[in-house]
């Protein structure tokens, strides 16, 4: 992304929103929270992250090595966790804020939040900072409306489809409207899936089929309560889930990066870029579209990234599916791997990420000596290799890794070994 690193930045990574699913969802929340210390990849010297979640020293000394930054160049703010709250508030909690304030006293200090949302935006204005990249706390609050309405599965389909896009068959309904909506689809199509308005990642989505005559009498997922919204849509015959990541700045509207997720009944579980070549043909097409919708933020204020995805059928046909309004699970990743090949590697390298359990429990100090022994560790001189971005894991079993390469070939042999050298037992 093209942030602005001139300017000293307090990453905030407030993980913990309503921006994407609804705060009383703690286990997704706490889940997603996990992501947190992945953001060192994006520190420049002199930045500031808040976290609500800390980095092992072991991960910091790795990172800022690749990085080929001192890792006192930076600081990393630990915040104590306070339950299923926005950062801002646990922040305030923990009594951390005059300590943030003055982090962030450096004449142009922004504040780089992983979501826009009005706790973000409160924050920004509490400690005297501009959200990037916004000239203004004013402009970031005047686009709140629109980034937290197409962060909405409603919210997409109905914008989506006035912008042209190709959407599933669907229908838009109340919760307890949900199982005559489902039962009308059901009519038409043979399986449908069932979705929480507000969801990410995968979360709460439920698929039906004409054979499940129970699922009526099972609870759905506690979202929104009794007047949320649920989305349902034919359940398409899916080759690919695709996406493409794109920028609204003040030259108008760009494309990043685009690949092809990696998903387990709808969830996510790893990524590929670029696009693998059976599915190239479709990157026209996903960025007509998010560029279309990126010119419709635009006329709403909202500046900064964002991402439009969609699904591929068996017959190569593309389908919108949802956008976020935000910084994603990928765009972290894209931007360590823009990093660390900027000197020496491709000019457009091949990158996936995935994860892997291991069968026994270790460390990140003995993981990375298991990439170095089988000669997989990520080697900044050629730009290819093995990174274990995201930290170790709580349990020292589920392993997340980025492999960058300078082509498919390449990148599909590194990753065929790392099970070897990890010994995954499954993902």
């Amino acid at each position: 992304m093209n942030d602005v690193h001139a300017k000293p930045r307090v990453v905030f990574a407030n993980f913990l929103s309503d921006l994407a699913v609804d705060l009383g969802e703690s286990e997704a929340l706490a889940h997603w929270a996990q992501q947190a210390p992945r953001k060192i990849w994006t520190l420049r010297p002199g930045d500031v992250l808040v976290t609500p979640l800390p980095l092992s020293e072991a991960f910091m000394t790795y990172a800022c090595a690749l990085l080929r930054m001192p890792p006192a160049s930076v600081t990393v703010l630990d915040v104590p966790p306070a339950g299923a709250v926005p950062l801002a508030q646990a922040v305030r909690e923990a009594e951390l804020t005059e300590r943030v304030r003055a982090l962030a006293a450096a004449p142009g200090t922004v504040l780089l939040p992983t979501a826009l949302d009005a706790s973000a935006i409160g924050f920004a204005r509490e400690i005297g900072v501009t959200v990037h990249p916004f000239p203004t706390v004013d402009a970031a609050g005047a686009a709140l409306e629109v980034t937290m309405l197409l962060n909405t599965k409603a919210g997409f389909r109905d914008v989506a489809g006035q912008l042209g896009m190709r959407l599933p068959a669907g229908d838009v309904c109340r919760r307890a409207e949900t199982p005559a909506t489902v039962s009308g689809l059901l009519e038409k199509y043979p399986r449908v899936v069932v979705k929480p308005d507000r969801s990410a990642g995968g979360h709460g989505l439920r698929f039906v089929g004409r054979e499940d005559r129970r699922w009526a009498d099972e609870p759905l997922a506690a979202v929104g309560g009794a007047e949320g919204l649920w989305v349902v849509e034919e359940c398409l015959d899916v080759a690919a889930s695709v996406s493409i990541q794109l920028e609204n700045t003040a030259e108008g509207t760009r494309a990043v990066f685009h690949g092809a997720m990696r998903t387990v009944q709808g969830s996510f579980t790893g990524y590929l870029s670029p696009l693998p070549p059976q599915w190239a043909h479709l990157a026209d097409e996903l960025e007509e579209w998010g560029t279309k919708l990126g010119g419709h933020l635009a006329q709403y204020g909202y500046a900064g990234p964002f991402s439009l995805d969609a699904l591929v059928t068996e017959d190569g046909r593309l389908y919108a599916s949802e956008s976020n309004i935000r910084r994603t699970a990928t765009t972290t990743p894209y931007a360590m791997v823009t990093r660390l090949t900027a000197a020496s590697g491709p000019a457009h390298p091949t990158w996936a990420l995935g994860k892997g359990r291991a069968r026994h429990r270790f460390g990140l100090p003995e993981a990375l000596e298991r990439l170095a022994a089988h000669r997989l560790a990520f080697d900044p001189a050629h730009g290819a290799g093995v990174v274990l971005y995201a930290d170790e894991p709580a349990d020292g079993h589920s392993w997340r890794y980025a492999v960058i390469a300078p082509h498919a070939a390449r990148l599909t042999e590194l990753e065929d070994r790392l099970p070897g050298a990890l010994g995954f037992v499954s993902v």
